[in-house]
């Protein structure tokens, strides 16, 4: 049997993964073994991969059912990949170059995303992920005596919503991605800024501003305030790892005690990569 090999990135999260052939069914045990290193390490990345759709798909359902992805459309044949995709003359803004944790506006936000690199340009395009739990370990104490017991109010409204930064304002964009608006983007939901990962035991930050619009029983303006605060601390390089893509990597992290954002300065290349998110299982 391959041996699976666990290399830290030497960051603050992240770990490479390899004698893993995801081209090929996984067997018990090297699912566990994946599993583990995923909840030690957070991010997960296997190189050099040869993966079709039909890859993806298995390789996901190893780890919980397929997410719920409700604006993104799908590629043909494959209902929950997503083509993740920016074309080399595209005037249009970079798509999540802001800080998130995916579909955290979900009553039950999904526990992992993949993304695996198809056309992946010579320059530019990393994600960087931020560890939240790292983060609040660190936290000055009086910034967390704040965060303790408070409930923040997530939603997509500011990006999903017909009038959102995705909707109206995108109508003469040239944006390759398939986005959907939908007046779902408006509604709600509520989970603790500070909550413990079902699976470790170990207390974390859960999202931020963006898809965090408020705080339960706080008036507006002091959310927005506290919320800005947290921001700064919990985005420091300190407790990033920044990730460089090559053609045929596969990464898979963890939305429950992460964030992460894209970055650009690939300019004149075309970069498509497809996604795919992972619920939790009852």
């Amino acid at each position: 049997m391959p041996t699976v090999t666990v290399t830290p990135t030497g960051a603050a999260c992240g770990a490479v993964i390899d004698g893993v052939n995801l081209a090929a069914p996984l067997s018990e045990q090297t699912v566990a073994q994946v599993r583990a290193a995923w909840l030690e390490h957070k991010v997960l990345v296997f190189p050099d991969q040869d993966m079709t759709d039909a890859d993806l798909e298995r390789f996901a359902l190893y780890f919980g059912d397929f997410g719920h992805d409700p604006f993104f459309e799908s590629i043909p044949g494959h209902e929950h990949i997503a083509e993740i995709c920016r074309l080399a003359d595209e005037q249009a803004s970079l798509f999540a170059e802001t800080w998130h944790s995916d579909w955290s506006f979900q009553q039950s936000p999904p526990i992992a995303t993949c993304l695996y690199g198809i056309t992946i340009p010579p320059v530019g395009g990393n994600t960087s992920f931020v560890n939240q739990e790292l983060a609040l370990a660190q936290m000055p104490k009086q910034l967390r005596a704040q965060l303790e017991g408070k409930v923040g109010i997530h939603s997509a409204q500011s990006a999903y919503a017909p009038d959102g930064f995705y909707g109206e304002r995108e109508e003469e964009s040239d944006r390759s991605m398939k986005i959907v608006t939908s007046p779902e983007a408006y509604e709600q939901q509520r989970h603790p800024l500070i909550h413990t990962h079902p699976e470790t035991g170990r207390q974390t930050l859960f999202s931020c501003l963006g898809y965090i619009m408020g705080i339960e029983g706080m008036p507006e303006d002091e959310a927005r305030a506290l919320l800005q605060e947290v921001l700064v601390w919990q985005t420091q390089e300190a407790f990033q790892y920044q990730h460089s893509w090559r053609q045929g990597m596969l990464v898979m992290w963890d939305n429950r005690c992460l964030l992460h954002k894209a970055s650009g300065g690939y300019e004149g290349y075309d970069r498509i990569l497809h996604r795919i998110t992972i619920a939790g299982r009852a």
